[in-house]
């Protein structure tokens, strides 16, 4: 997928003077600015309002850069995320999206009124792991009815039901539950085992044991030993310490640790760390 945006110089120009001085619009002409070639290169991670609650990617995400969801609010995608991917490819729904994007400014028009600033957004496709139930088990008579876990059920599994209807379906006796009452009822053949019931149920209804198979590694770390000067950077900067210098002062990594999240290759100052991209299509 991939997403253009325009906006026009004169307008952008107008936005940063507004920014930098105290002004109003009567006497912005007063005051000229001029931005230059821009062109800047970045990733992003969004999350969808497709989320459906399940705190998986809060969970699996090894810097904590992720807030906790509620029944009323989806995750985010806090500032210190590292681009690590992890989430993009843990999401049981794919809501979770990784954009490449670029701006640059197209000033090759005479005119200002004609330059414009040219956004472009890339999506990044990351494989999927695979999110599979075990099993989950229900203590109904904790449930008060309240139907959140219901809403957010991605695959219609979980659905309200009378206390016969349950009896007939899981060909069981509960003399426990009242006649009147709808309480939860999950069709495991459905059921992915994302964990959104149990995540948004403030009664603790729910105990759930799924399968979350290992992630799948798009890239590969490059070490250039020649060019590496042991500044020992790419080690201080590593959010979960998968690289350090050896007794040579050469970097060694563990690549069960890595979670390829850019952070070295970023900090080196003589580039000799790099990333090389797995490509999943070749023969």
């Amino acid at each position: 997928m991939e997403l253009k945006f325009q906006k026009k110089m004169e307008l952008l120009e107008k936005e940063v003077i507004l920014k930098s001085v105290e002004l109003d619009d009567d006497n912005i002409e007063d005051f000229k600015v001029d931005i230059g070639d821009f062109n800047s290169k970045e990733r992003f991670i969004a999350i969808s309002p497709r989320c459906i609650r399940c705190n998986l990617c809060v969970e699996e995400c090894p810097v904590g850069a992720i807030s906790d969801s509620t029944y009323s609010k989806r995750a985010r995608i806090l500032e210190n995320c590292v681009k690590c991917e992890i989430c993009v490819g843990t999401c049981p729904i794919s809501a979770i999206y990784i954009f490449e994007s670029e701006s640059l400014i197209n000033n090759e028009a005479e005119d200002i009124k004609d330059q414009t600033l040219d956004y472009t957004f890339n999506e990044i496709n990351i494989p999927h792991r695979i999110v599979r139930l075990n099993t989950i088990e229900m203590d109904r008579n904790k449930c008060i009815g309240c139907g959140h876990c219901v809403k957010y059920c991605p695959t219609s599994a979980n659905k309200l039901k009378s206390k016969l209807y349950i009896e007939e379906a899981e060909s069981k006796t509960y003399d426990n539950l009242d006649q009147s009452m709808l309480y939860p009822f999950i069709n495991k053949q459905l059921c992915i085992g994302c964990g959104s019931c149990v995540n948004i149920c403030s009664q603790d209804v729910y105990t759930l044991d799924r399968f979350l198979g290992p992630i799948i590694p798009t890239k590969n770390l490059l070490i250039d030993e020649d060019a590496c000067v042991s500044c020992f950077l790419c080690e201080e900067n590593c959010p979960t310490q998968a690289i350090v210098l050896n007794s040579q002062n050469i970097p060694e990594l563990d690549d069960d640790k890595c979670i390829r999240c850019n952070v070295c290759t970023m900090k080196c100052p003589v580039g000799a760390l790099n990333f090389e991209n797995l490509n999943y299509n070749d023969d």
